[in-house]
């Protein structure tokens, strides 16, 4: 996971200890303790003392690397998106002999699974509910959508050649749109398994559409 590892070096300042294994699994288990009790607990209840016991460390080890529950916060929202780009760079290189057509389809499909687990639905909701009314969560929000904006511009870009770059990247912000509007839903893909396959089959035309017609 060099590229998770990259983003993450950069948050953390260039500590000296992640020069370690044992320091990047130190992180790596405070961000996945700090998504799970932002996802349950939302912003109000995250403090960095539980994230410390829900890690099993001491508090003065996840001050070690986060000074603060906001850059906590910005790396665990990163290190969510570098998952996501590691989802499609490996559906990227195990389809590298198939259709570009077909890649977006299957990362379109990788997204539309993702988004309906309920820690990603639950991180992502409170972060849309948090940037209304916090100025940090905010500007965070405005990084994420510009990285996925570009992700989905890079992936659609030329699928049509009668389709101009620059209507293609009005085109990646459409369908962040709708694919971020999911998350106002809670499409469960397991007890409401049709329902949830009915809405991705719609939501999967609607982005097939706006990748490929003119």
């Amino acid at each position: 996971m060099p590229g998770m590892k990259a983003t993450i070096d950069q948050t953390l300042r260039n500590k000296s200890s992640l020069t370690t294994e044992k320091g990047w699994e130190r992180v790596h288990a405070i961000l996945q303790a700090a998504r799970r009790l932002l996802a349950q607990d939302g912003y109000a209840g995250l403090s960095m003392r539980k994230v410390a016991a829900e890690a099993g460390m001491t508090l003065s080890n996840v001050q070690h690397y986060y000074s603060s529950k906001d850059v906590l916060l910005e790396a665990a929202l990163l290190s969510t998106m570098d998952e996501f780009q590691a989802k499609m760079d490996r559906i990227s290189a195990e389809m590298r002999d198939r259709p570009r057509l077909d890649q977006f389809l299957s990362t379109t499909d990788m997204f539309l699974e993702e988004i309906t687990d309920p820690v990603t639905h639950a991180l992502f909701f409170e972060i849309w509910a948090l940037a209304s009314r916090n100025a940090f969560a905010s500007s965070l929000m405005d990084r994420m959508l510009g990285r996925e904006r570009k992700t989905v511009y890079n992936l659609i870009r030329g699928l049509n050649p009668a389709i101009p770059d620059e209507e293609y990247m009005q085109r990646a912000i459409l369908m962040v749109a709708q694919i971020e509007g999911l998350m106002l839903f809670r499409l469960d893909r397991e007890s409401r398994r049709e329902q949830f396959l009915a809405v991705r089959a719609a939501v999967r035309k609607a982005l097939l559409n706006l990748a490929t017609v003119p």
